[in-house]
């Protein structure tokens, strides 16, 4: 699996853990940032986004301070499905129940046990598919619609 991860400044110490810890090892491009000073978040959303959206990752992390942001943000990128999850439920259900291409975390609001705990199951977790197929493709066609207009 190919991983896109980017952070803003308040979610680039959350972000060096998970890449030292439960992502090391694995095909990860860092889209940034590398130090705490301040920057616009939705510079870092799109980015990743738009590397997930096009194929080139199959999944993308975004760590801000909420992760609510980088969320807001990554999912005005068609074909993105960005979740912000603060606890492990809710990760596995945005993939099981949502294909989650993104998982938004909080740097100010989850520490990096858990995080790394929600990116593990984020991670391994598969889309069920089924009815939830079903919904999704009226998120896509509704997207569709938003685009051709």
């Amino acid at each position: 699996m190919t991983i896109a991860i980017g952070s803003d400044h308040n979610g680039v110490t959350l972000k060096e853990a998970l890449l030292q810890g439960v992502l090391k090892g694995l095909n990860v491009r860092d889209f940034g940032v590398f130090s705490s000073e301040s920057v616009d978040y939705p510079d870092v959303a799109f980015a990743v986004a738009r590397a997930v959206a096009s194929g080139e990752y199959e999944r993308g992390i975004l760590i801000c301070g909420t992760g609510i942001g980088m969320a807001i943000a990554a999912n005005k990128v068609k074909g993105i499905r960005a979740a912000p999850c603060s606890d492990v439920y809710s990760a596995k259900m945005s993939r099981r129940d949502n294909d989650a291409n993104i998982l938004c975390l909080g740097g100010r609001v989850v520490g990096p046990g858990l995080a790394a705990e929600i990116v593990a199951v984020w991670l391994n977790e598969p889309f069920a598919g089924g009815r939830h197929a079903r919904r999704l493709e009226k998120i896509r066609t509704q997207e569709e619609s938003c685009h051709d207009e």
